[in-house]
């Protein structure tokens, strides 16, 4: 048995990561990434504007400290370079991190979540991905987990798979993320959650446990989530297939503006196919059901959708992208609202 730990990682968990090394000499390192996006879009209930698409800029430093000891740290903000007058740079990312061959990767820090690690197998296309997982993600730890302490190793079975497990900590934490601002007033204890894959074929298979509790108008509750994955192949290389399945409480946007479901049940499924030439083909179904209070009997469907996407690098460092989403959620006489998007995507 050989023991591994995950590719260091120090570069983004995104499918496409590009980034310039500015310098490296005696073991230190230090390069610029991110990418910058621009897109027409529209919908059935909003005109046709130009918009951006999650751009954002980082830098990365390492050293090499011998011993098979690698330290990093890695600062990213998101990008606003076409609404004048409001904030130009957001923190996306800010943290550092120790790596050792055979011990394991630990990170302090505003990061990507080892719940994210398996949640994120279908959280790939550009134009129209997972929306649920973002859900107050950083303070509840589903997508960037603001202030968490992670730790991460794997073992390499050669032909019998791979195992790779991670482990999370935050903070007591009394702000929501300014994405979704599911809740306000909301007082949240210590955090923890785990996650595991295991990898063998090509196939993916994974689960995570995110736990913690809350307070809220001096009501104490617990905001949990169980979330399984599978996944086969590659993103952007040939076939891939992924799913992803949560059973959630106080995780996930209701309908109505400013509530949370106390329970919840939440899934997406992917299919996409890239050709040699790299264009990429997918479509993707994302379903959110669940109850306002547990003891209520009335279910809504707080999202339902499917998105037809293209997706084509014109260079390796630039990719073009279009994509219809249909909302189905029409419920209750809701009102649906279509979305396109056509555009380009340039990684620095």
């Amino acid at each position: 048995m050989k023991k591994t730990i995950l590719a260091v990682a120090i570069a983004s968990v995104s499918a496409s990561s590009v980034a310039v090394e500015l310098y490296n000499n005696d073991g230190t390192t230090f390069s610029m990434g991110g990418h910058v996006s621009v897109n027409v879009n529209g919908s059935e209930q909003g005109d046709t504007d130009v918009g951006s698409n999650s751009p954002r800029i980082n830098f990365t430093a390492t050293q090499d400290l011998g011993n098979g000891v690698v330290v990093d740290a890695r600062g990213e903000w998101a990008i606003n370079y076409l609404d004048g007058g409001d904030d130009t740079f957001t923190t996306r990312l800010g943290y550092v991190g120790l790596t050792h061959e055979t011990a394991g990767r630990a990170v302090i820090g505003t990061q990507w979540a080892p719940y994210y690690d398996v949640a994120g197998a279908t959280d790939m296309p550009i134009a129209f991905a997972n929306d649920f997982l973002y859900d107050n993600h950083g303070a509840l730890g589903t997508g960037r987990a603001d202030k968490m302490v992670s730790y991460r190793n794997g073992f390499d079975f050669a032909s019998a798979g791979e195992f790779n497990f991670g482990l999370g900590w935050q903070g007591a934490n009394d702000k929501t993320t300014e994405e979704n601002s599911v809740v306000s007033g909301v007082d949240y204890d210590d955090r923890l959650q785990v996650a595991l894959t295991y990898s063998i074929a090509g196939v993916t298979l994974g689960y995570t446990h995110n736990t913690g509790d809350f307070s809220e108008g001096g009501a104490k509750d617990t905001a949990k989530s169980d979330l399984v994955s599978v996944a086969y192949g590659s993103y952007g290389k040939g076939l891939y297939l992924a799913g992803i399945y949560a059973a959630n409480e106080n995780m996930n946007a209701g309908l109505r503006s400013g509530v949370t479901l106390q329970e919840s049940d939440a899934y997406e499924l992917l299919a996409a196919y890239a050709l040699e030439n790299s264009l990429n083909f997918s479509i993707n179904y994302e379903v959110v059901e669940g109850k306002e209070f547990k003891a209520s009997s009335a279910e809504e469907t707080a999202r339902e959708e499917m998105a037809l996407q293209v997706e084509y690098n014109f260079a390796p460092n630039f990719v073009g992208f279009a994509g219809y989403q249909f909302d189905l959620n029409d419920a209750n006489d809701r009102s649906t609202d279509d979305k396109w998007t056509i555009g380009g995507r340039y990684y620095l």
